[in-house]
């Protein structure tokens, strides 16, 4: 017996090919918005380990010259030498490699001579929204001033 050869073409209809889009679609609407949720849990995180290294680094510039920088001098202090001889003699920096970090959300942290309920100094992130205050992702993250 002798089979012919017969080439069957076979594809997927148009109907198949929506189904599988809508179920793609519904996947993604329901992974999506835990993924997001999940960078910005993590853009917190980091902050919050940035604040502490570099409130780690004032404290050994304290040690090293004997006080913390001015309002003026802010977290520039860590990674530049001091103009003022007097101090700088006792500068052993830079304190930070790689220079002062921005925040998650690419602005500077802020740092005040003005003391915050736990250290002598203020030292904070923005938060997401880059404005003081704010609830959740858009709240300030470090150590605030004292109000």
């Amino acid at each position: 017996m002798q089979r012919k050869n017969n080439t069957i073409e076979r594809g997927f209809t148009l109907l198949e090919m929506i189904v599988v889009l809508v179920i793609i679609g519904l996947i993604a609407g329901l992974v999506g918005p835990n993924l997001f949720r999940q960078a910005d849990r993590a853009k917190v995180q980091t902050a919050e380990t940035q604040v502490k290294m570099i409130r780690g680094a004032l404290h050994t510039l304290r040690l090293d010259i004997g006080r913390l920088p001015t309002q003026e001098e802010g977290l520039k202090l860590l990674v530049q030498r001091p103009q003022d001889e007097k101090v700088a003699q006792f500068w052993e920096g830079p304190y930070i490699d790689g220079g002062v970090p921005l925040d998650p959300w690419n602005r500077d942290y802020v740092y005040s001579s003005s003391p915050s309920e736990i250290e002598s100094f203020s030292l904070y992130s923005l938060g997401a929204d880059g404005q003081q205050g704010g609830d959740g992702d858009n709240s300030d993250i470090g150590y605030l001033p004292v109000r």
